[in-house]
């Protein structure tokens, strides 16, 4: 009987720069991802492609994704206030200007290329912003049910109220979900193009999807966090994928 081979769908994952010492036994620094995004991934049936960040500008980031099937922006550090036009607040932290610019220009190519986008924390407020948008840059005082960033122990789960006929809806098959969150940003005004899916109890914007054809949604949770055991996190890798298939 004749194999079928089937190529699985590449999405571009990037990385964050980390300064030398971050490592152990490492005494370079060096560019990582979590684990947990990729091993979701590779369970929705995807490749996985690591890129570490560099100065990109738009043709050049627009040739790079031209070689991939979707893209999954991750969490992390803070987005640069001047970004949105905004003076950086007391408790704004972790701003690496390459990573911004690096992730700027991804995801404004992936729009015009129309690739299959999933933003998840950081992702999400990149995504915003690169719409338009503005952020809250320290909501943990105000709602503190939200976590901690960066904090061991810091995830807080939670329930998110989702719209069961949105892209995010339907990915994770559920109209409330439990999520796992740990930020202290969060959108503030809503950039073009994009309107809200999910939110919190206590308004806080969860989820996000671009109008238009392509597959693009956004989370402020981290549904990796959880995905290993919760199907309906998973669901949300595995719909990025079903849409770099197609």
């Amino acid at each position: 009987m004749a194999r079928v081979s089937v190529v699985a769908p590449v999405i571009a994952l990037p990385a964050y720069p980390m300064r030398a010492g971050r490592v152990d036994g490492w005494a370079d620094a060096a560019v990582a991802i979590q684990a947990t995004y990729v091993e979701s991934l590779q369970r929705a049936g995807a490749q996985e492609a690591v890129l570490g960040p560099r100065h990109l500008d738009r043709e050049e980031a627009l040739a790079v994704l031209s070689h991939f099937d979707g893209l999954l922006l991750p969490g992390g550090g803070d987005v640069n206030p001047e970004r949105y036009g905004q003076a950086r607040a007391e408790k704004t932290y972790g701003v690496i200007p390459l990573r911004d610019e690096f992730e700027f220009e991804l995801c404004s190519a992936a729009l015009e290329l129309a690739l299959p986008v999933l933003a998840i924390c950081r992702g999400t407020q990149v995504l915003n912003v690169a719409s338009g948008g503005t952020l809250r840059q320290h909501i943990t005082d105000e709602f503190p049910g939200h976590g901690k960033p960066g904090v061991e122990g810091g995830q807080n789960l939670h329930d998110v109220e989702i719209e069961p006929e949105s892209r995010v809806g339907r990915a994770m098959g559920a109209a409330q979900a439990a999520c796992s969150c740990h930020h202290h940003q969060a959108i503030d005004r809503l950039g073009a193009g994009l309107h809200v899916t999910a939110r919190d109890r206590d308004g806080t914007i969860e989820a996000v999807e671009l109008d238009g054809p392509a597959w693009v949604a956004a989370v402020q949770w981290h549904p990796e966090d959880t995905a290993a055991g919760d199907e309906a996190q998973q669901g949300l890798f595995d719909a990025l994928v079903d849409a770099a298939r197609r």
